[in-house]
């Protein structure tokens, strides 16, 4: 998710983020505690420059600035842009996917062959002894 929205952290770095508002301590973030980031970020308790207060810079606004229209069209957006990043995985991953089952089968074509090419000597061999 951190890599989509345009700020990639560390495997540490993602532990150090939940860390700092799992309140439960069950290593995960749950939607009470997604909000608290927000909570957190507007009192101003974030450490600064740490992942989630790049987190709520990037995936809040300010409805008093932009008004309720302009909220709408911010989360839009970034739905879209969600929505695009999601489709070009899924090509990549097609693609990759087709490649596979391409390579499979030239895998099956190619041992088809070496056992006809097999079955083709041993008659040969077989035809040669009786014509000797």
């Amino acid at each position: 998710m951190m890599e989509k929205l345009g700020a990639p952290q560390t495997h540490l770095g993602l532990k150090a983020m939940i860390k700092e508002v799992d309140e439960d301590g069950d290593n995960k973030i749950s939607f009470r505690e997604f909000l608290l980031i927000y909570r957190k970020a507007k009192a101003g308790e974030l450490v600064e420059e740490s992942g989630l207060s790049k987190l709520a810079m990037l995936t809040e606004i300010n409805v008093e600035e932009v008004g309720v229209g302009g909220a709408k069209n911010f989360f839009e957006a970034k739905i879209e842009e969600l929505k695009k990043t999601s489709k070009f995985e899924d090509e990549i991953r097609q693609e990759q996917e087709q490649r596979k089952r391409e390579e499979e089968e030239k895998a099956q074509r190619r041992i088809a062959f070496k056992q006809k090419a097999a079955l083709f000597q041993k008659q040969m061999d077989e035809n040669e002894g009786q014509e000797a």
